[in-house]
């Protein structure tokens, strides 16, 4: 496998893990955040999202890169990866939207 076509399969993750509600939520949450976070139990009682099913969804979360998690103390707080989605906003520009942009010109 190239490494294009591992950067093309990590961006289709996490378009796939991020096409959730609650995932997207947290998502939202987390990127208002900012770089500090938020703790997994706080995110868990502002979107009302049960603590087992908020850990499956940072589970995915994590495998896609779109979040990071830092533990302080007892407590796991999970930051938005905001270049990871960037950088999916900028493969789907450069590889399904140029033709149309430049066909618009």
């Amino acid at each position: 496998m190239t490494a294009r076509e591992m950067d093309e399969d990590n961006h289709m993750l996490a378009l796939s893990v991020i096409a959730h509600r609650s995932r997207l939520a947290v998502f939202r949450m987390l990127a208002a955040a900012g770089p500090p976070g938020v703790a997994a139990g706080e995110i868990s009682a502002q979107l009302g999202i049960a603590p087992s099913s908020l850990s499956f969804h940072l589970k995915d979360m994590l495998r896609a890169n779109l979040v990071s998690g830092r533990r302080e103390g007892t407590f796991i707080y999970y930051s938005a990866a905001l270049d990871v989605i960037q950088g999916v906003i900028d493969f789907l520009i450069e590889n399904c939207l140029a033709d149309a942009k430049r066909s618009g010109e």
